[in-house]
This record gives structure tokens, C-alpha cells and sequence, in this order.
């Protein structure tokens, strides 16, 4: 089911153009988007209607969804679903909490030279929610909660219109949206969601400041469009769960793992990383008997089967951890013996899972980590969703006279190496 790909005789430094991938080809999704961001643009409503009707296959009742609808959901809501999203929702903003850190910094270089650096929250959020293969419930508390932690005062989320609930979204997710206090809530989904927020609609939805969370490629594709009258968290691709493994691990909660991840997408990335011939056999062996119970068997299989997925098999751990350093997993499960200590010498990953009893699955939900997380390789220079990614810092400047004379030359003589002589007429006419 897992291609397998011997990396044992390689010598490569970088093993990233060797390593699995999903092809996403975000720049040609670009141009599918543009017409239905620019038609948002200029028509509102009336083009988000139409283009419901086109991709969701209903028109809403309403766009805006209806507060009684939000508390009906919340009401409606399975109780005993309802105490684990409040025990995630507990440990998520437990974990943000001490994300946030001091809300200023002063350092005072010399007598009357102070700079400060303030952390503003983001004025206005859109938060959105995928609805496709998968109702992402969770996701709205991986955006809603580090967003109200970090002081963000408006907040919307948006959701696909599901057919099947009226043309309204999941109401697992408006359940969600209820319990933490979001009733700013749009059905509407897709590149034209974010569209939505980057232009504002008048008369139905405010612009946004920045837009936040997961989608498929048409959704990345409108935010990287869109960058710039908006900022944006990153450009998620299709999950991955890269699995670094000796012969000490358990092939059965191997194979699980990998299975949990690719029941997401068709699309999704499935890779484990041994030094174990044995057990990338018997992982092999797990796949074929749990892929034929699962529910999304199909999606499973194809995931498991396709170019994103395989066995790299590696000579040693010290040799597997380069090569997922290289692959930079969103998820990545340390398996091996002394797992800890692998797990601390990671320097490229979303998160990291250590050990058989913490699952990728623990932290899509309650182990109070954010599951929003950088995706393709891209954890080697970003982090997931987090506080600080709804915080602006602002540097505040503050000089005295004296403070100033002090360096007035330094600048003065700088200004001239770059040809910009009235940055430093600008200095010295304070002292003429």
C-alpha cells in the first residue's frame, strides 16, 4: 500500500528533492479563484448567493446565519460531545494563555533613549471553518480561542452551506461558534468566504484585517490572492503525518496513525521513517487489515497510495532525523526508543507527538496544542496558529534632547553613506 523508497545508500545533505509530496499547483488555482473573488468584489451578496448555488449546491436562507439557529444547534448539541469540546476548549486556552506573554516590552538604552515594543491584537478576524469531507468543528476552537485570548475584539467565522441542514453550515459548528460566543456567523464557503472578508459586503459583512485557518486549494488559493488587503495565517496544503520509528515501535498504533491521517483527504500525506525493515513489513501488514475496517476506506487507501505517501527506509535514527528535518512534517510522531530525547534534537515540524501514547488524533482535539500548523515543508520557517499570530508588535520610540545628541552624528553619517541627506538634516536641524 506504502510505496517504499530506500534512502540507506544516500549521502545527500538535503534529502528534500527526494521526499514525498502532494502536487497542490496553487499558482493555476489562483487564476480559477480570481473571477469569484473579483465577482464578491464587485456584486456582494448577490455573487455569493450564485456561487453558493454553484459549489454548495444551495442557496442559504440567509447568509448571515441566525442567532436562534446558532443557540437551537447549541441546545441540540450531543452532551456528552459537548463536555469534550469544552475540556479542548478548556486546554486550548490554557496553553494560549501562557502563549501570550507580557504585553509590553521597555528597554532603556541610554539615559532618555526608550523603545518600546507594544503587542496589539489584530482589530477584526475572519476565521474560517472547512465543511467538505470532514465538518471541522474543531477547528473553530483552534481559531475562535487563541484569537480571544490575544484580545482580538471581532471576530467572524464562516462555513460552508450544507444541503442537507437547510443551507446552513455543520450545526456541530455552530453548536461550537454558540459556545464560545461567536455570533458573527456566515454560510458561505470557499475562495468566495474569504473573498467575503477581504472586501467587505456592505450590508452584510464588514471587511476584515486578517483571515485565518484551513481550507482546500481553492481557499489557499484566495489567500494567497488576497495577501496584502489581508493578512493571513499561511497557505495550508493537504494534511501529513510523518512517523520516525525503530524496531522498538508497535506496527499496530503505527499503522493506526498513519490511517487516522489520511482518512482527511485523498490528497493527504502519509510517510513513515524507519532504520527497521521488520517493521515497515509489519506496519504494511497493519495497513492492509486496518484499511479494510475503516469507515473512509477509499479515501484511505487512495491517500496511502498516492505520490505523498511512502516508507523512506534510513540507516540509523540519526540519519531518519535529517531526513524529517527535511520533510519538515506538519505532524510529526516519534517512535523509537528514548523518545524524548529524538523527539528535543526535531528542529522541523508543526508539532511533535512523542512517544506510542501521544497521538496525532490527541492533538486535533483536547491535548491543548493548536492543530492549525504549517503544511509542504513550510515548518521549516513557520509555526502554527498560535496568540502571537493574531498580536502585532509596535515599536514606540521615545528620545530626549540629550538622548538624541547622543547618537545625531551616527545618523547623520549613515544618512550620507545611503544618499539621503535630509535624513540627516532632519537630525541635525534640531541642534541649529
Amino acid at each position: 500500500m506504502l510505496r517504499t523508497l530506500d534512502l540507506r545508500p544516500s549521502d545527500l545533505v538535503d534529502y528534500s528533492g527526494v521526499l514525498p509530496r502532494a502536487a497542490l499547483d496553487v499558482d493555476a488555482a489562483v487564476e480559477v479563484v480570481r473571477p469569484l473573488c473579483d465577482a464578491v468584489a464587485a456584486r456582494g451578496e448577490e455573487a455569493l448567493m450564485e456561487l453558493s448555488e454553484r459549489f454548495d449546491h444551495v442557496r442559504p436562507p440567509s447568509l448571515r446565519v441566525p442567532a436562534e439557529a446558532l443557540q437551537r444547534a447549541l441546545d441540540e448539541l450531543d452532551p456528552e460531545l459537548r463536555v469534550a469540546v469544552e475540556v479542548a476548549v478548556a486546554r486550548r486556552r490554557q496553553v494560549s494563555e501562557a502563549e501570550l506573554g507580557a504585553s509590553r516590552t521597555e528597554v532603556e538604552l541610554a539615559p532618555g533613549a526608550l523603545v518600546t515594543q507594544r503587542r496589539i491584537a489584530v482589530g477584526r478576524v475572519g476565521l474560517y471553518v472547512p465543511g467538505g469531507l470532514a465538518p471541522l468543528s474543531s477547528s473553530v476552537i483552534m481559531n475562535v480561542v487563541p484569537a480571544q485570548v490575544a484580545g482580538v475584539e471581532s471576530i467572524a467565522v464562516s462555513s460552508p452551506p450544507q444541503r442537507e441542514f437547510g443551507g446552513l453550515p455543520h450545526p456541530t459548528i455552530l453548536a461550537v461558534c454558540a459556545l464560545l460566543g461567536v455570533e458573527e456567523v456566515y454560510a458561505v464557503g470557499g475562495a468566495q468566504a474569504v473573498a467575503m472578508f477581504a472586501h467587505g459586503v456592505e450590508g452584510l459583512c464588514r471587511r476584515v484585517d486578517m483571515v485565518t485557518g484551513p481550507g482546500n486549494i481553492y481557499v489557499v488559493a484566495a489567500k494567497r490572492l488576497l495577501k496584502g488587503l489581508i493578512g493571513i495565517d499561511s497557505e495550508a496544503g493537504p494534511t501529513e503525518i510523518a512517523v520516525l520509528a525503530d524496531a522498538t515501535a508497535d506496527a499496530r498504533l503505527v499503522a493506526a496513525d498513519l490511517v487516522s491521517q489520511a482518512e482527511h483527504d485523498p490528497s493527504a500525506g502519509a510517510v513513515l521513517v524507519t532504520d527497521s525493515e521488520e517493521l515497515a513489513r509489519a506496519v504494511e501488514e497493519e495497513l492492509g487489515r486496518q484499511v479494510e475496517v475503516t469507515r473512509h476506506a477509499d479515501r484511505v487507501r487512495t491517500a496511502l497510495g498516492g505520490p505523498q505517501s511512502a516508507t523512506l527506509l534510513v540507516r540509523d535514527t540519526e540519519q531518519g532525523l535529517a531526513v524529517v528535518d527535511a520533510y519538515a512534517a506538519e505532524h510529526l510522531e516519534i517512535h523509537t526508543a528514548d523518545a524524548e530525547r529524538v523527539a528535543a534534537r526535531v528542529r522541523n515540524a508543526g508539532a511533535v507527538f512523542v512517544g506510542p501514547w501521544s497521538p496525532v488524533s490527541l492533538g486535533d482535539y483536547v491535548a491543548g496544542s493548536t492543530h492549525v500548523l504549517p503544511t509542504g515543508g513550510c515548518a521549516c520557517h513557520s509555526s502554527g496558529l498560535n496568540v502571537q499570530s493574531f498580536l502585532k508588535q509596535v515599536n514606540v520610540i521615545s528620545y530626549d534632547r540629550e538622548a538624541l545628541r547622543l547618537v545625531a552624528r551616527h545618523v547623520e553619517v549613515m544618512a550620507a553613506a545611503e544618499d539621503l541627506p535630509a535624513h540627516g538634516a532632519a537630525v541635525s536641524a534640531r541642534f541649529a
